[in-house]
């Protein structure tokens, strides 16, 4: 009677345990957003430096024929949507060029669309880095007749991560800009 009393209260502490731990999976994002990386003013930036505020996160390169800017037009369309809320929202730009997307060429890309923008650059070794905490994926393609010879095959979805920099939402390439507005504004 002793043993079975015992096994009934071992099984009682093992089930709230596996309680506990479905409860905090079920409430606790699938990844955060983590990088430390240089923005297009040459000032080093983490995801911490956005604690407190909505991110919008895209990877692309600078000289993207379509995706990117196509993308970031969607982004520049969302924050004027935004209106004032806007400032509870940060969008970023993270290459995954960067051996051409400098700071300077940043500089030079992020405000032709008049978002705030930020984009971020670093060593290939940082990209890669970065590239490991987010699920996405790209790769260099040698063509000819692109800049430099080569482009970039790349994962091309919209990112959102909440004010703790925990995953919230994405969106596939070609998302209406009303859509994620409208997702946007439900959270915020």
């Amino acid at each position: 009677m002793a043993g079975a009393a015992a096994f009934v209260f071992i099984w009682l502490l093992m089930w709230a345990d596996y309680r506990a731990d479905l409860a905090q999976a079920e409430t606790e994002p699938p990844f955060f957003a983590q990088f430390e990386l240089t923005d297009h003013r040459g000032m080093v930036q983490t995801d911490e430096d956005f604690a407190g505020r909505w991110m919008l996160v895209f990877f692309g390169f600078t000289n993207c024929p379509d995706v990117c800017p196509t993308t970031l037009s969607e982004v520049a369309a969302v924050m004027e949507g935004l209106g004032d809320e806007a400032a509870k929202v940060q969008p970023i730009f993270i290459t995954i060029d960067p051996e051409r997307d400098t700071p300077t060429a940043l500089a030079g890309y992020v405000p032709l669309f008049d978002a705030g923008i930020i984009g971020l650059t670093g060593t290939p070794e940082q990209i890669a880095a970065t590239s490991e905490t987010f699920p996405i994926f790209f790769e260099r393609i040698e063509e000819a007749t692109a800049p430099g010879g080569y482009t970039m095959g790349h994962t091309s979805h919209l990112f959102l991560f909440d004010p703790r920099a925990g995953f919230a939402n994405s969106w596939p390439y070609g998302t209406p800009a009303e859509e994620i507005l409208a997702d946007l504004r439900k959270r915020i």
